[in-house]
Parts: structure tokens; sequence; C-alpha cells
């Protein structure tokens, strides 16, 4: 009994305590074993047969690409012969994973000690005489439960060359438990997989939190603290219209995307939030109101070049100015010519009359302006008589401002004696240049 807790012992203490190392996945480095043995003798002159056994143990550790590397033990009874056998193993083991998934089948190869003794006299562990180095290789599988837990299976030949041993067969069934990968966050995903390693998360969401409990991992969450939908990438929408409501502006009314989120009640293109009339459709430049028509005459006061008084559009909103006739008449007339004495400037008594009918048509129209040219005769210097001729024109417009006429209706221009109606060499012809005159091609505009 003393002899196999020893056996035991001592590789338990090697499971536990050995710094030689052998993997299993990358995701939980460190993988402990516990299982049974199969033996099976080879060669000539050998009993054939499987021989059971337990236990068998294992250490391993992973290293990189898929290598890894670590420790095994074993103890049997085997018979040949008629003669029983005590068996124990002890070897190091190279690995090397061919995939990473639910299922792992790997290779492996190693260089141990396989003892079939019958000398109960024998002391120590593993007794030279009865020892023979042992090269073996062998596949294997692990058959994974969960993360950490495995079925594992492997076939060896082991070629032990000195003459007291045999070759042999070693199959081994376990269950293994992987571990080692760390957990920082205590949240029960090892850090290797998981995607948020300092922050306390959940398996489903590869440890990854999701404070505001809606669905969304906070790593994939564009608003962590609130709950929201996938579609909005975890951000709310209060109103529904599938704009978040961090980039709504009206969270609270649904909208559209072309308006900010914002409804369009009356249809105009301006957001109600920024139209100044929402329920009545208007004019984006306006505000969103409509563009008002203070004289009532159909045509809005942007456009409406006369927007107090009443006009057809057709006249841009002003009203249509009757053909001044009268005053055109007035001009056709020779009441349209006020004569002045020679190098005099004063309006003489005789035309005043003339004046105040020229007074009451600008009155008539009062959209009407004229033109009064200023003339003189030949006689004097020219610069003179271009001085008395804008004098003579001046007085003119001097009257009729006196009288009410808005000076910016009268346009004055002197010809000083470039323009004479009668001939200068005779009184009469120079009596007649002496003038101001509104003439017959004088312009009237008519505002």
């Amino acid at each position: 009994m003393k002899k196999i807790i020893s056996y035991l012992f001592i590789p338990l203490a090697l499971v536990f305590f050995s710094t030689s190392v052998f993997a299993q996945t990358a995701e939980n480095p460190w993988a402990i074993s516990v299982g049974t043995d199969l033996i099976n003798l080879q060669g000539d002159n050998v009993e054939k047969g499987t021989h059971f056994g337990l236990p068998a143990l294992s250490l391993s550790r992973y290293i990189n690409s898929g290598f890894s590397v670590g420790v095994q033990y074993a103890l049997n009874n085997v018979s040949n012969n008629n003669t029983k056998l005590d068996y124990t193993s002890l070897d190091g083991i190279l690995k090397y994973n061919l995939s990473e998934s639910k299922v792992i089948p790997y290779l492996f190869a190693g260089f141990g000690f396989s003892k079939f003794g019958d000398d109960s006299k024998g002391y120590g562990f593993l007794p030279s005489k009865e020892t023979s180095k042992t090269i073996l290789g062998g596949i294997g599988a692990n058959f994974f439960l969960d993360d950490n837990w495995a079925i594992n299976a492997s076939t060896s030949y082991r070629s032990a060359y000195e003459s007291h041993s045999y070759k042999h067969l070693q199959h081994i069934i376990g269950l293994s438990y992987n571990f080692g990968a760390g957990d920082a966050d205590k949240d029960g995903v090892s850090d290797q997989k998981d995607v948020c390693p300092d922050i306390p998360g959940l398996k489903e969401f590869d440890g990854c939190p999701d404070s505001d409990g809606d669905g969304i991992p906070d790593n994939k969450d564009k608003c962590p603290n609130e709950a929201g939908t996938e579609a909005l990438q975890g951000c709310p929408d209060r109103d529904g219209d599938g704009i978040a409501d961090s980039e709504d502006a009206c969270p609270d009314k649904p909208g559209t995307a072309a308006m900010n989120g914002c409804p369009d009640s009356d249809d105009d293109g301006v957001a109600d939030n920024e139209d100044r009339c929402p329920d009545v459709a208007g004019e984006v430049a306006n505000g969103g109101c409509p563009w008002g028509d203070a004289d009532g005459d159909g045509v809005a006061d942007n456009v409406d070049k006369c927007p107090n008084e009443a006009g057809p559009a057709s006249n841009d909103g002003c009203p249509e100015q009757m053909e001044p006739t009268a005053l055109i008449d007035f001009i056709n007339s020779e009441k349209a010519k006020i004569l002045f004495n020679s190098s005099k400037s004063d309006l003489r008594d005789i035309y005043i009359s003339n004046l105040d009918d020229l007074v009451g048509l600008l009155n008539q129209y009062p959209k009407a302006s004229i033109t009064i040219e200023g003339h003189a005769s030949s006689d004097g210097s020219e610069s003179y008589n271009q001085t008395l001729s804008e004098r003579r024109a001046n007085a003119v417009k001097a009257y009729l401002v006196g009288k009410g006429i808005d000076a910016a209706r009268l346009h004055t221009v002197g010809h000083g004696e470039n323009r004479p109606v009668g001939d200068n060499n005779t009184v009469q012809g120079r009596k007649n240049n002496r003038r101001a005159q509104i003439e017959r091609r004088a312009e009237i505009r008519v505002n």
C-alpha cells in the first residue's frame, strides 16, 4: 500500500509543481488531465492483450503557434507469459494542435522512461535496473465540453529499447481542465476572449457591459447610458421618426431627415421649429410666412414696386398712369415759351398766368416730370450767353417750386446761343431767342 501511495504522490507533485509546461488552447494555456491508460505489448514472444490501469496524469501549457509542452505520468499492471509486471511511465512531451475549435486533433512526440518491474525489492522511483529510456510518438484529440472542460483521448507508440523492457502502445482516456488565461475584470470571460478586459461585462457580449440594458454592448453603443435601438446604434428615438434624439432638432415631434427630425406642417420647405408661420405655407426667404400685399392689388409686397398703391401685375403692382394729354397739349402750344428782356432772367408778368396753368397740369399729373430749357440771343460772349440761359431756365423752375411742385420733377438745361429759333441779325429774331421753353420734344417722365 505504501508503495502505491509513493507512486501516486510523486507524479501528483510533478503535475502540480513542475515548471515544465504543455499546451491545450490559446484561450486557456494551462491544462491538467486525469484519466486511465491502456497498454498493449508489441513484439515477439509477448502476451497479446489490453491492460487497464490508472491513474494517467498530465500537466500542459501552450507555447505559441499551436505548440505546447508538458509532462505525463501513468501507472498500470501488465501480465506477460504468466509474469505480473508493475508498469510506470514518465515522459516529457511536445505537442502540436492541428486546429483550434470544439474538437482539437493533435500530434505529439516525446522522450521519457518506462518501467516493467517484478522486483518488489527495488527502491526509489523508477529503479534504474528496471527502467528503460523510451521514445514515443502519437496522435490524440481534445473534445471540449465548454470553455474549460474537455475529454481527452490519445494513442502513442512507445519504443523502450533496453533488454528488460517492451515496445508497447499506450492509450489514454481522460478528463482535462483548461485554465490560466486570466480574467482581470472578474466577469467570467477570459482576458484573451474579453473585448473589454478591464470592465466587467456579459459573456454574450464577449465580456463587454450593456449599461443601458438595450441589448447593445457599450463598445458598439453610441449612447451607452440611454436605451435605444440597434438601427440607431443604441441611441434612443422618442418620437419614432428614425432619427436619433441626439441628432433630432425636434426629438418629441416626428419629422424627416431633410428637416433635421422636425415636421413641416404647412409643407413649405421650412421646418416648424424655424417657421414663423408653421400652419400657413410661405416662402423660405420670408421665414416660412407668405409675403404680404399691403395695397391688396394681388401683387406680393416682395415683387410690388408700389407696395402701398394698388396696381396690376402687368405694371409690377404700380397704378397705370393715364396719358398726360393736357400737359402734352400745353407743351405743344405757345404757352410753353416764356420770353425774357435783353440780358435779363427775371420773369415778366405777362407769362405768370401761363406758368400757373403749368402748375395746375403738373398737379393733375403728379407722376409726370418736365425739362425746362434756357436760351439766349447772340448778343454778348458765348460764355456769358451760356450762363444767362441757365439762369432763365432756373428762374422758371424756381417759380414752379414756389408753387409747390417737387423740384425733383423739374429738370433744367441751358443751351446758351446754340439753339436759336430766330435770326440773330434782326431785332425780332433776337427777341424770340431770349427765352425759356418747354419744347414739343421735351421729355415727359411718368414714374
